[in-house]
């Protein structure tokens, strides 16, 4: 299928040789960046993916200098899939946030309701009121738009101040998770 994206038989030729020459290098560059087969296998194969789309760029690069520019691509494509995987990880369950010296017992009742929300309303919530997080930070580090952010912050305390009044307590967030 890649090979049908190439517009000349030159071209496909050209990448056939780059491919049977780089890929077992690749690959290996991948698995020492990853440390993982499977997400090497998965690396090279983006790896392969953009150069097509770059062919114009490539295809100009004298055969000497194509060895450095797929090593180059393949560990920005493997550093990425790490950063999207830290992004993505969720604080551990046994995480013990710092409290602050008063009103310990409902700061650790606050976490807990937190913790009970949908995945995509609690991490943002986590970083918010745990971390300290600013709204462009968190962004950044999930892959969100500033925008998506704040709609998930005001949605997650929607659903906490819920939460605490089904059980029968007033909100009384403040803070970072202060009802608007």
């Amino acid at each position: 299928m890649l090979l049908a994206m190439l517009e000349t038989e030159e071209d496909r030729e050209r990448f056939l040789k780059l491919h049977g020459t780089y890929e077992k290098k690749l690959y290996a560059v991948a698995v020492r960046v990853l440390g993982d087969r499977t997400a090497a296998e998965d690396a090279v194969q983006q790896t392969w993916l953009q150069l097509i789309r770059r062919w114009d760029r490539v295809s100009g690069l004298a055969w000497s200098e194509t060895e450095g520019y797929l090593v180059t691509a393949v560990k920005n494509v493997a550093v990425d899939m790490l950063r999207k995987e830290r992004r993505e990880e969720a604080l551990p369950e046994d995480w013990d946030p710092p409290a602050p010296e008063t009103g310990e017992t409902d700061y650790r009742y606050l976490v807990s309701l937190i913790r009970a929300l949908p995945e995509s309303y609690r991490r943002v919530l986590e970083l918010k009121c745990m971390e300290e997080e600013s709204n462009r930070e968190i962004a950044r580090r999930l892959g969100l738009k500033e925008s998506t952010v704040a709609t998930r912050v005001l949605r997650g305390r929607t659903m906490l101040a819920a939460a605490l009044e089904k059980e029968g307590v007033r909100p009384w967030m403040s803070g970072c998770c202060a009802m608007p």
